[in-house]
């Protein structure tokens, strides 16, 4: 019974082809998604507006809705799918579409960024100009959602969430962009960002449309199809090489700077100094640290410097800035109002601190004086201590302060003196929640 089901339940449980949607619809609705005609185009433009848009104002939401709404996707599943059925027409009509696209996309959002009084680069642009082997990776998973979707009858809610997840607007609007204010790093790394989601979503409708065996037609030149393989292979290799190097890249200055930040909570402290700034650079491998207080000396230093290997820092750049050269390198109002909030800090730090000491002195001197006008009350009396303690305890929503007062004499005073005493310190101390032991001499406390 097991081996029956391992035979005939596990293929029907991961089967395709019985929600297998007929071919011909299938590939008429890629080939319709390939064109930009009509109302394609204008869903294309509007799409690319909002993107601008919610990419100018860094909202998230208004990035997603252009996601949404953006066809873009269509004439590279087109590609794809044409490769795979060798279909030479469709793979031109979607490719020349693409290029449209692409085209329109840019001068559109090139023009939006040169008129925009807004041109600082957000974290919604940031995010896409630096792509790696994950976004490679994104591209290829939607790319098998979205054509099996596709390619089923029953295709639910999938292809909203594949131009969410494979995000081909906002890194094209981001290109836009880098044009539009000279920034071609930043136009490079979206438009590159871009490359990988289409070629990876192509390579993704390819090989499931060719496992879903749909029908190809024979070329007559068996070369033909050996040139396509070396091709794509081609376009797909120079496409993933360059984003394993940048994931690799990202892992190293991630594993850098949490290095760098263990190192600095553990290691970064002298006495009579303060941490002023910190500056980590994982990409350049540099820790900047700028201290105030007492002067580091050379044997310091070089001591903080020893410790770097305990962290697998040894090749790490570590400089040590003293005093003032925190405004060295920039004169600006912000770092000369940084510097004064952690001056301000510092000091409300030791008026605390000396707050605490001038108490403790205080108290001190409060106990010598009880200890010698207990002792003209009572000549028995042989030590003392009379200290404000906290009560600890399950039941208490909160610790409790009272005054503990332990009397050590050498003749213990009846009940009613007790309690006379007891009222005489309360008055004294000016605490109700007092607690008073009284211990004949003969113990120890």
């Amino acid at each position: 019974m097991i081996k029956s089901f391992m035979e005939f339940r596990v293929p029907e449980v991961f089967s395709i082809f019985k929600e297998k949607e007929d071919y011909k619809v299938v590939r008429k609705t890629i080939e319709q998604d390939s064109v930009f005609l009509g109302t394609n185009l204008w869903i294309l433009f509007f799409a690319i507006l909002v993107a601008s848009l919610g990419l100018n104002m860094n909202s998230t939401a208004v990035v997603i809705g252009a996601m949404l709404i953006s066809p873009l996707m269509g004439p590279i599943v087109g590609i794809g799918f044409g490769v795979a059925i060798n279909d030479l027409p469709l793979i031109k009509k979607a490719f020349r579409n693409y290029l449209f696209a692409a085209a329109v996309g840019l001068v559109a959002s090139t023009f939006y960024f040169l008129i925009s009084p807004i041109d600082d680069a957000h974290s919604e642009i940031l995010s896409r100009t630096l792509p790696t082997i994950y976004d490679v990776l994104i591209a290829l998973f939607g790319g098998f959602a979205g054509i099996i979707a596709i390619s089923s009858k029953h295709k639910g809610n999938v292809i909203p969430g594949v131009a969410i997840a494979t995000a081909l607007m906002p890194p094209l609007c981001t290109a836009g962009y880098g044009l539009a204010t000279a920034q071609f790093n930043f136009f490079l790394g979206a438009f590159y960002l871009y490359l990988i989601n289409s070629v990876f979503i192509a390579l993704a409708t390819l090989i499931t449309a060719y496992l879903m065996k749909f029908p190809k037609r024979k070329h007559d030149d068996p070369s033909v199809e050996r040139k396509e393989r070396i091709i794509i292979s081609t376009v797909v290799l120079f496409t993933l090489i360059p984003s394993l190097y940048l994931g690799y890249d990202i892992v190293r200055q991630s594993r850098f700077n949490e290095r760098a930040t263990k190192y600095i909570s553990a290691e970064a402290f002298f006495p009579n100094n303060y941490l002023l700034n910190k500056e980590i650079k994982p990409k350049e491998q540099k820790i900047t640290l700028t201290f105030g207080g007492k002067e580091i000396t050379s044997k310091q230093i070089e001591e903080l410097k020893g410790k770097l290997k305990y962290y697998d820092l040894e090749n790490a750049n570590l400089e040590i800035k003293q005093g003032f050269a925190l405004l060295e390198d920039d004169k600006s109002e912000e770092k000369l109002n940084h510097l004064a909030t952690i001056l301000s800090e510092n000091e409300l730090e030791n008026q605390s601190l000396k707050n605490r000491l001038d108490s403790l002195a205080t108290l001190k001197l409060t106990s010598q004086q009880l200890f010698r006008e207990l002792k003209v009350q009572y000549p028995d009396l042989e030590e003392s201590i009379i200290q404000p303690v906290y009560i600890n305890s399950d039941s208490a929503i909160n610790d409790v302060a009272i005054y503990l007062v332990l009397l050590r004499m050498s003749k213990s005073p009846d009940r009613q003196e007790s309690a006379k005493l007891k009222k005489w310190l309360q008055v004294r101390l000016n605490q109700d929640s007092l607690q008073m032991v009284i211990q004949p001499v003969s113990k120890t406390f």
